[in-house]
């Protein structure tokens, strides 16, 4: 209702009084509202005032049994899934704990917003079912959960799944609906892959919103504390058949760092068929990421099939505010893995979206050499080129997809590759066999729309380049129908075999040049005008050249200089004269850029 002052109600004195006390007991409460308006801002206080503090380690506050127990007797301590967070209310949102035990010796603080407070979940050792394990009741009094699970019915209506899991260090990991969890994601990653070491970050506490029953979407809040920096968080998780995390960080350094990483994804790649495992084994790949795929600020894409080298493999790609970068898991078919137990076939592709621009920076890739399956052995972050001085606030945005529609990420007017095949180099003799030639070769398969779209006899053809360390002594290109794309073969020759090998190759086709258009009379009257011009031009230095040595054999030796100069200084420009145009182009990149580089020993 809107109260104008000619019918405004008059207000005696003792009116006046109840109605200030009532504007008085309403502001009060709006106030006592805001108090437990959590955000962003409250962790990035205490992130800032640690950031200004000297690190203290956290210390272990384990028990002898839990501290030594293998991760099989890890595995007994289950939680009880009817003791969740949330059980007794509606919404779709749960939470489940971890039990503190092996390397997870310290406990993580985690704490409910609610509309009108904030609580910590006190650690409840009634909530877990411990199996045969035998140990004191009372030295498990004083622990803590060592990380938390998020539970949503994903796949089912009456069925809560696990969709997210927070536990050790920065990590976590997240799936969507139809998948199994594979890869993690970190909060942050410091100086990975350097001489020094590398240091590892930690959740120390969380603050998860209360979600209403209709919500769908969570709210996780996140400290970050390290030796030498310090972080707050706002994850917002949204569930669904490609889940989504969007993130907000703010970072602040303690002390310089070698390597700052920022989105950092973790990843296992043992071996696939651009690097068959040498032991026989009925699965041709086993890997939870195929490859590094990067969309740089001026469009261009790129594609960097995963190794498992024998020496340690950094990879540097700059670029300037990225459009997005991530670890694909190409190729969904369950015959690249046949793994009926772990199927790598479901495990989902983590994708970064930049919120922003992040300015100039790399790209990292870091390869590390593993035996077996157990070990991460993969790690990709973004690495700004100027960082912030200790205690200055650094802040990145970005969303983080899970998926498994990798051809979803590209742009519906380009192609990527398929697969990389690695093969003996060979070639066919007379009598039809094929001879191995000490060559090595790879088939690289490129598909996609601006493929597609061309019939099977369009003039696509190949830009390849390699290193000083190899020759190239096939470069073929043949379209494939079972993909309506085309197969690239390169066969090369090594010379160092103690050398890497950096490759690079591209599908282009040529463009073909418009007829010229018919130019108009205006047009060619000014062209006249314009050549006029500059024959009367052309006419006016041959005229001053010839009295210039007429002059200069009459002078003086002393004012020959002179008249030189005059000679020799520009003539006024012709009017009218026709500017250059730049050169057109002459070819279409069709496909990203296949970057592969063929490790040390291979």
């Amino acid at each position: 209702m809107i109260v104008s002052p000619c019918n405004a109600p008059k207000l005696t004195a003792r009116g006046l009084r109840k109605a200030l006390v009532t504007g008085s007991a309403l502001l009060c409460l709006l106030s006592a509202g805001q108090i437990f308006a959590f955000n962003l801002d409250d962790v990035a206080a205490k992130a800032k005032t640690l950031a200004g503090q000297k690190y203290e380690a956290p210390r272990s506050n384990l028990p002898n049994e839990f501290r030594e127990m293998k991760f099989a007797d890890y595995q007994k301590i289950r939680f009880l899934t009817d003791k969740a967070e949330w059980a007794d209310q509606k919404t779709p949102f749960k939470l489940s704990f971890y039990h503190q035990g092996m390397h997870f010796d310290t406990p993580v603080k985690i704490n409910e917003i609610t509309a009108n407070e904030v609580s910590e979940i006190k650690y409840d050792p009634s909530r877990f079912d411990f199996g045969d394990l035998k140990f004191d009741p009372k030295t498990t009094e004083q622990l803590g959960y060592a990380g938390f699970r998020v539970l949503y019915p994903i796949n089912k209506a009456d069925k809560q799944d696990e969709i997210m899991t927070m536990l050790g260090a920065s990590y976590f990991r997240v799936v969507g609906k139809g998948q199994a969890y594979g890869l993690s994601a970190r909060g942050m990653a410091i100086d990975t892959a350097l001489p020094s070491g590398e240091e590892f970050p930690r959740f120390t506490e969380f603050w998860i919103q209360q979600p209403k029953p209709t919500d769908k979407h969570l709210v996780i809040f996140a400290l970050l504390d390290s030796p030498r920096a310090t972080g707050a968080y706002r994850l917002t998780l949204r569930p669904g058949a490609d889940t989504i995390v969007d993130v907000k960080a703010q970072m602040f350094l303690r002390d310089k760092v070698g390597k700052l990483g920022v989105a950092p994804l973790t990843s296992m790649f043992l071996f696939g068929a651009n690097q068959p495992s040498k032991v026989l084994n009925y699965r041709r790949e086993l890997h939870d990421s195929a490859g590094l795929s990067i969309h740089a600020g001026n469009g261009e894409w790129l594609w960097r099939p995963l190794n498992n080298p024998k020496h340690l493999a950094v990879s540097n790609f700059s670029v300037e505010n990225p459009r997005g970068f991530g670890l694909l898991q190409r190729g969904r078919d369950f015959s690249h893995y046949e793994d009926l137990d772990d199927r790598y076939d479901k495990r989902p592709s983590a994708w970064i979206e930049p919120k922003g621009d992040w300015g100039k920076g790399t790209v990292d890739l870091v390869e590390i050499p593993t035996a077996d399956e157990t070990n991460d052995n993969i790690v990709a972050f973004w690495n700004p080129e100027k960082l912030a001085q200790p205690g200055e606030a650094m802040n990145f945005a970005y969303r983080l997809h899970w998926t498994l529609d990798e051809a979803a990420l590209h742009s519906p007017d380009s192609a990527w590759v398929k697969q990389t095949l690695k093969s003996t180099g060979d070639v066919k003799q007379s009598n039809l066999i094929r001879q191995p030639d000490g060559s090595v070769a790879y088939l690289v398969d490129f598909e996609g729309p601006s493929l597609k779209a061309l019939p099977a006899d369009a003039p696509v053809r190949s830009q390849v380049s390699v290193g000083d360390n190899a020759e190239v002594v096939e470069n073929s290109l043949r379209y494939n129908p079972e993909t309506e794309g085309w197969r690239l073969t390169l066969r090369l020759k090594i010379k160092d075999p103690g050398k890497s090998t950096e490759l690079r190759a591209a599908l282009v086709k040529d463009i073909v040049a418009a007829e010229p258009i018919k130019a108009s009379s205006q047009v060619v009257k000014a062209d006249k005008v314009a050549a006029k011009t500059q024959e009367k031009h052309e006419k006016h230095e041959k005229d001053v050249a010839k009295a210039a040595d007429k002059d200069a054999a009459k002078a003086p030796e002393k004012d020959k200089a002179k008249d030189k100069k005059e000679h020799d200084a520009p003539a006024p420009a012709a009017e009218a004269a026709p500017t250059t145009p730049e050169p057109a182009k002459t070819e279409q990149v069709l496909t990203e850029t296949w970057s592969y580089q063929l490790p040390a020993d291979e």
